[in-house]
């Protein structure tokens, strides 16, 4: 009998601590690293026109739709007076399509993935553009495009005047 209590101790000993080092491993991956800002930004007024005329990819995410919402939630959250506009063109416009065109232009049946991340940018006042000149040479009219989506000219234009108008430009 003292041979059997002596290795139940024995094991429960070993189970405490290979369940006080796997409580410490886990609590190391679940813990972000310390990071101290050392140039605090909050912008109180700015406006922002973001030329996006490329599509491009970290994964499967576009990367400038992920930035764009950081910096509308930004906006958002410090209250900043302005207004951000997102201008598409060239082979990223097919982003505001609606399901149907979406699905004929990109062969797929899938519907347009990204019509939730670009209502939410416009729930959060970004304005989103597509350019004329696109939309002309593509074939398509304002019932292919996704609501709220409005259509300038010619996105260079727009740009142009919005710079003038004093908007930092942002190119993705």
């Amino acid at each position: 009998m003292p041979r059997y209590k002596s290795f139940t101790l024995l094991c429960a000993a070993w189970l405490v601590i290979v369940m006080g080092s796997l409580g410490s491993l886990w609590a190391q991956d679940n813990s972000e690293p310390a990071l101290h800002i050392d140039v605090p930004t909050k912008l109180e007024k700015a406006n922002v026109v973001v030329d996006f005329g490329h599509a491009v990819y970290l994964g499967d995410a576009l990367f400038a739709l992920g930035d764009i919402n950081l910096l509308a939630t930004d906006f958002h959250d410090w209250n900043t007076k302005g207004q951000i506009v997102m201008v598409f063109h060239g082979d990223a416009a097919y982003l505001i399509l609606d399901d149907e065109t979406y699905n004929s232009n990109r062969h797929v049946a899938t519907g347009n993935p990204y019509k939730g991340l670009l209502n939410g940018l416009m729930e959060k006042g970004v304005q989103l553009e597509l350019c004329g000149a696109t939309a002309r040479g593509n074939h398509w009219g304002n019932a292919n495009l996704l609501p709220g989506i409005k259509v300038n000219v010619n996105a260079m234009v727009r740009v142009t005047q919005l710079e003038q108008e004093g908007y930092t430009l942002i190119y993705q």
